[in-house]
């Protein structure tokens, strides 16, 4: 079912043998284009119309009336409320700690700088509907806003057929809980698109965050600059990295757990022992035909993005974790939190048999907006950071200015950008010597 590369005594560099999912975002830019395009000429008018061609479903108006909202809260299981409501109270606690406090630097006397950290105004959250629902993406979305100070948050889910083309109610409610009021039914490039531009329902935003398909994350690169966004999300991704010390089912549990999201996901095992990854194999066989998608589970792990790779001891196999920079990477061996210590790059890192990736999906009070396809390497899973940006505010008296006039206009001579250095003259009537 899953296929096998063996590294062991291999000296090659594994970034270009290990296994990937394909994900051709330059080749969906072009299907992304015109779409982009007509919301922006045609606002609401065009959403209908492309929401009806993709999603099967004849919307009034984009935006999901209070009345959804409250009755979706209403109706919510008891059990998924209370599931949401610890959830909320977890991932709050977690980042409302990466709040950041402005810092002021006396650089000389009379001379500070001091970092400021501001929100953004407004952002724009991406849910996606496509073959799970994910009300945990509403609260690992929009948490970290709230705890960063956005005042403009939004909320868009696709509209879905089976629930009369309204946003799921799991959704809905998820906003309810968290005090969103303004959601729309919106899903796809045109959702990134309303987002950016604006339409009469939507107000223009600053900032798009959230995972979804391929058509989002090329929505996403097409607007970047317009927009600011948190990442290009790929498919879904766990790499476990274990021993002999691994109990063989629990690790079959875990790929299996991430290749139900979608048959592009990538479920990768390393391991420097056969043992394990035959009992692995043994216990994937059995689990498969158990659990309920099996059919994309099995797509999932039989595609080329997953595999077993086997490595001569745990130092190569962290080279090669490393290397793959995964969205989500287990550590399944012997004094695993040493082990995880080491580790450079993954999105998020779940350790020893009692942190699954699935407590991270919903309430360990880690973020799983992660980074995948290898970009784990250069960036982060959402956070509170994520939604403030840095700015310096530079407060010099005129003796302070006066000890470093002649540096300035000397460097501004250097790169013969004389106005520079004028600028600094016409403060001391011309009296800084230019030399």
């Amino acid at each position: 079912m899953i296929s096998r590369i063996d590294l062991r005594g291999s000296t090659a560099d594994p970034r270009e043998l290990l296994p990937r999912a394909e994900f051709d975002v330059e080749d969906a830019l072009e299907k992304v284009r015109p779409i982009c395009d007509d919301v922006r000429h045609r606002g609401v008018a065009a959403l209908i119309e492309i929401t009806e061609r993709f999603d099967g479903v004849r919307l009034s108006s984009t935006r999901v009336p209070q009345s959804d909202l409250d009755e979706a809260l209403t109706g919510l299981d008891p059990k998924v409320r209370a599931a949401l409501e610890e959830t909320i109270r977890r991932v709050r606690i977690v980042h409302r700690a990466q709040r950041r406090t402005d810092h002021t630097t006396e650089v000389v006397q009379g001379g500070t700088v001091t970092e400021r950290w501001v929100p953004v105004d407004r952002v724009g959250l991406y849910v996606p509907g496509g073959l799970a629902v994910y009300p945990s993406s509403v609260v690992m979305n929009v948490v970290p806003a709230q705890e960063a100070g956005v005042q403009g948050i939004a909320v868009t889910s696709p509209p879905q057929k089976a629930f009369g083309g309204k946003v799921h109610p799991a959704v809905l409610a998820a906003c309810a809980l968290l005090g969103v009021t303004e959601v729309y039914a919106v899903g796809g490039a045109q959702a990134v698109a309303m987002f950016a531009y604006g339409t009469e329902e939507c107000a223009p935003v600053n900032m798009v965050t959230g995972p979804g398909n391929i058509f989002v994350a090329a929505a996403k690169r097409l607007l970047k600059g317009r927009i600011g966004i948190d990442a290009e999300a790929g498919p879904t991704e766990i790499l476990v990295l274990a021993d002999d010390t691994a109990v063989p089912a629990e690790v079959a549990a875990d790929l299996i757990s991430q290749a139900e999201h979608d048959p592009m996901a990538a479920s990768v095992l390393v391991t420097d022992s056969v043992t394990l990854a035959d009992a692995v194999d043994v216990a994937l066989e059995k689990q498969v035909a158990e659990t309920k998608h099996r059919e994309r589970v099995t797509t999932a792990l039989s595609g080329r993005q997953s595999a077993t790779v086997l490595v001569d001891d745990l130092e190569q196999g962290l080279a090669v974790a490393n290397a793959y920079a995964a969205e989500h990477l287990e550590i399944q061996t012997r004094d695993a939190a040493a082990v995880a210590a080491r580790v450079r790059n993954a999105g998020a890192i779940f350790v020893g048999r009692y942190a699954p990736v699935s407590l991270g999906d919903y309430a360990a009070g880690s973020n799983h907006v992660l980074p995948t396809a290898g970009c784990a390497c250069h960036s982060s899973g959402l956070s509170v950071q994520s939604f403030l940006r840095g700015i310096h505010v530079i407060d010099y008296s005129r003796d302070a200015l006066a000890d470093v006039a002649a540096h300035v206009v000397n460097l501004a001579n250097a790169e013969d950008l004389p106005g520079h250095g004028d600028a600094i003259r016409a403060r001391f009537d011309w009296t800084v010597p230019n030399n």
